[in-house]
């Protein structure tokens, strides 16, 4: 198993502070209640030595939205949120490496939605420059929440509870991942990652009213295969189908589009035209080598000054 990377430096109570010393208390509410939520947000190093991060500003709504649905105050701008990362990645960048960051509203003061105060907790990690490998994923026994009971439009650590049981039984089988069932005995998405699915020469992912992630890497995938003259469809999909699709994949910031080679022991074809293309051109418009209008790319000019610095 990978070990955790211990950066140098964790962003909290609005300044860097050395990794061993970030710490919540043990008796606030991110702690006690797992009152939380967050984002993932990538950046890569673009063929002009700058480093940018891709669609900040949706990950910045997305959070706040999230935040609203859990009763977390954010008293952050979007200014706050790009600075707290530019001075995180600008502590940490490394030329050779793209990095992900986990950008998360902490709940460290009040009891029971009374007196909620919020901090903002960065962490940043590196990511070698490649494309994502293929995985062999099943299909777990664990169900993703309803909206009534966890909705998966709230992007909470606690709604990785499942993912985290579906993880584990997928490992117990040796599979790189797994997908998760809504209440219905329809495909969600996978523990952490959307479901791309072929049939037909059409790529067909599960809508948000099926339990998966309002995703803002899926928006991006959609408007690509529109680009490329590739159908798509958001519709509900069956177990079943899974078992019978032409290609398979999962696409999100940290797995980008990741193509899968089997599931649950039924192997797929061997090549995946579409999906293959979809990869290729996610990861030349993130890169900078073939741009993409639908791709918002945010400057981190510390980066680059450190990436300066070290040469």
């Amino acid at each position: 198993m990978a070990k955790l990377q211990e950066p140098e430096f964790v962003y909290m109570n609005g300044r860097l502070t050395r990794w061993k010393d970030a710490c919540l208390h043990v008796g606030c509410e991110a702690v006690t209640r797992g009152r939380n939520v967050f984002e993932g947000v990538k950046g890569y190093w673009q063929p002009d030595g700058q480093f940018q991060v891709i669609m900040l500003q949706q990950h910045f709504e997305r959070l706040k939205r999230s935040a609203h649905l859990l009763h977390i105050p954010c008293e952050y701008s979007f200014e706050d949120y790009r600075a707290a990362i530019d001075q995180l990645i600008g502590a940490l960048a490394a030329s050779d490496r793209d990095m992900w960051v986990r950008t998360t509203l902490f709940v460290t003061e009040g009891h029971w939605g009374e007196d909620t105060v919020a901090d903002l907790v960065l962490t940043a990690y590196h990511q070698d420059k490649a494309t994502p490998r293929p995985i062999r994923m099943g299909v777990s026994t664990w169900r993703r929440s309803s909206d009534t009971a966890m909705p998966a439009r709230i992007k909470t650590g606690s709604n990785y509870q499942v993912s985290l049981l579906a993880r584990l039984e997928g490992k117990s089988r040796h599979y790189d991942d797994m997908v998760l069932l809504n209440q219905s005995g329809r495909v969600a998405e996978a523990t952490a990652s959307c479901i791309l699915m072929v049939r037909d020469n059409t790529i067909v992912t599960p809508p948000a009213t099926e339990g998966a992630l309002e995703s803002i890497t899926l928006n991006v995938v959609e408007s690509l295969a529109h680009s490329l003259g590739i159908k798509f469809s958001q519709r509900p999909i069956d177990r079943t189908e899974l078992l019978i699709a032409d290609e398979l994949a999962v696409c999100g910031t940290l797995h980008e589009v990741t193509l899968v080679t089997s599931i649950d022991e039924h192997t797929l074809p061997e090549k995946s035209p579409i999906l293959s293309a979809i990869q290729t051109r996610y990861m030349e418009a993130v890169r900078g080598i073939n741009p993409h209008s639908v791709i918002e790319f945010s400057v981190l000019p510390s980066a680059k000054s450190r990436r300066q610095r070290a040469v």
